[in-house]
């Protein structure tokens, strides 16, 4: 018996990627989808940096979860219209999790309208 892997001859080579047939790919995923995919993607990466992972304080990073939740609010008040209130209504109660999350993480918290994300969405409150 080898100890070797049979190599398949129809595998995509992962040093010569075919950018082609991945241009043709994301031309066909509509414009809404990324925009949520890329804000979930951002919500995800901002929970983990408030510590809100399974590690908890292992990955806390607030500076970085600031930098995130900015990123994310300024996305989801610029896409909001184009993107519809029946997809921007979830990603706007996420968003407000998250603020209300750092303000409560933080060792001094931000007077409101201060804090991440808030010069879009406004003042935050519990």
């Amino acid at each position: 018996m080898s100890d070797q892997t049979p190599q398949q001859p129809d595998a995509p080579d992962a040093a010569n990627p075919d950018f082609d047939s991945m241009t043709r790919d994301i031309a066909e995923v509509p414009a809404v989808e990324v925009i949520t995919t890329v804000a979930v993607h951002l919500m995800s990466s901002a929970a983990v940096n408030l510590g809100l992972a399974e590690e908890g304080s292992a990955h806390k990073d607030l500076d970085e979860a600031r930098k995130l939740i900015q990123a994310l609010a300024g996305l989801i008040t610029a896409s909001a219209t184009e993107i519809g209130s029946y997809h921007a209504a979830p990603l706007r109660d996420g968003l407000k999790s998250l603020q209300l999350a750092f303000r409560e993480a933080s060792v001094v918290p931000d007077e409101p309208g201060q804090g991440p994300g808030e010069k879009f969405t406004g003042p935050v409150y519990g």
